[in-house]
């Protein structure tokens, strides 16, 4: 037999570490490769850490709600003999002695004096995560199905689950477990005098605390500068209304606007690759592959997933990764490589009615720009008032890395080829 370390895994281009929410498994318990035994959240994405091998759990060495840096050792697992004759050999007596270690599993979980806090059975079901997302969707979860280990309820269960019309209320034990998932802060840490009669308190979930800290170090890490552009999309909606019914029939999900401006973006980028760009202490890095991401937004959190390649694909291909993505996004099916290697940002602001924003930049990016509202305006045309469909393009640039010259430039790169479209003949395939 043999101890083999876990480690906390790279969940995303630029994350240096992750926050346990829940532990999925306990000292004692038998788990194949590729097992989940953790839930952990990082500045970019929740997932699942997968076991590096087939054995019994020995030790949980990282706490929950503490911050691990990557490959630090989570946790420990006593494997089997990978050899031939020693498997021959040992797998008798470990068969023979897996009864024990049920048997004295209590035991070891006394040892554990983080872990023996919470009920096993509760915890191996109803994990943190899992208890918040049901409480914010009213959900019993006494009435749902478990795809995980053993029956385990995860997230994606509840994320898939339909509407409840009644919750039972909570137990005493989840009640005295909640404050490990979002505890409330000690009373020198609340400014009460700020808190009005009928104003309600939200607790920071890990994921609201993480998306802070990120945008937090952003803004203080990067010097953002400013551009917008007008852009005349009238074209574009012409030649988009013509194609989308056809579209929809034969491809199964809608055509977007987006997904034109994101096509638009990965040609600009190849001939002003700056903006594909990295800014490190040492040297500015400009990315070869053109990865872009964009935003998704659920109830109470922002993904941004990648569309890799983009520069290769035609405006269907872009469309479809998009529909995608952010069905995986909103359906918690989203992995942590579908999240990772992104070089710029394209961030839909128009989707909800903006027509004028500045994002911040998506670190360790060098720009972020935002596709805003088309809205009919008029404008002059060839010396004549005329009502057109125009859109605000608003770019977020890292002045370490680019000045306004070359980013006005691939502003008016991504301007004319909107403005060029021709609505008759335009091909998205």
């Amino acid at each position: 037999m043999a101890i083999e370390n876990i480690t906390m895994p790279q969940l995303g281009e630029s994350v240096t570490e992750g926050t346990l929410t829940a532990w999925l498994v306990q000292p004692g318990d038998q788990v194949n490769e590729y097992d989940p035994i953790a839930e952990v959240i990082t500045d970019k994405v929740t997932a699942e850490i997968p076991s590096s091998f087939t054995g019994v759990i020995k030790d949980l060495v990282a706490a929950i709600d503490v911050a691990v840096p990557i490959n630090e050792v989570i946790c420990t697992i006593e494997t089997a003999p990978t050899s031939n004759n020693a498997m021959m050999e040992k797998q008798p007596n470990v068969a023979e002695k897996q009864p024990n270690v049920a048997e004295k599993q209590p035991n070891v979980a006394e040892k554990q004096p983080n872990v023996a806090k919470i009920n096993p059975l509760e915890r191996g079901r109803y994990s943190p995560v899992v208890r918040r997302l049901a409480h914010e969707r009213g959900l019993d979860l006494s009435h749902l199905s478990g795809t995980g280990k053993g029956g385990r309820i995860t997230r994606k269960d509840v994320l898939t689950a339909p509407p409840q019309k009644e919750v039972a209320p909570a137990s005493g034990a989840e009640a005295t477990v909640a404050p490990r998932v979002a505890p409330t802060p000690p009373p020198t840490q609340v400014h009460t005098a700020a808190i009005l009669s009928g104003d309600k308190t939200v607790p920071l979930t890990p994921v609201r605390k993480a998306i802070a800290k990120h945008m937090v170090e952003s803004v203080q890490q990067i010097p953002h500068a400013w551009v917008m552009v007008e852009v005349d999309a009238t074209a574009l909606v012409v030649a988009r209304n013509r194609l989308k019914d056809e579209f929809k029939a034969k491809e199964g999900f809608s055509l977007s606007y987006f997904a034109f401006f994101v096509k638009a973006v990965a040609q600009a980028l190849k001939k002003y690759p700056e903006l594909n760009s990295t800014w490190t202490d040492e040297a500015i890095i400009q990315r070869q592959a053109i990865n872009l991401s964009i935003a998704v937004a659920t109830d109470d959190a922002l993904f941004v997933p990648v569309i890799q390649q983009a520069d290769e694909l035609s405006v269907k291909g872009i469309g479809k990764q998009i529909n995608t993505l952010a069905q995986k996004v909103r359906t918690g099916k989203l992995s942590a490589n579908e999240m990772t290697g992104g070089t710029f940002t394209v961030n839909s602001t128009g989707s909800f009615g903006s027509v004028q924003s500045m994002g911040i930049i998506n670190h360790p990016q060098a720009a972020i720009l935002q596709v805003e509202s088309i809205v009919k305006r008029p404008v002059v045309k060839d010396g004549m008032i005329a009502i057109r469909d125009m859109v605000n393009l608003c770019l977020s640039i890292d002045h370490r890395v680019l000045d306004g010259l070359v980013a006005g430039r691939f502003l008016q790169e991504i301007k004319t080829s909107v403005e060029t479209i021709d609505p008759l003949t335009t091909n998205v395939y």
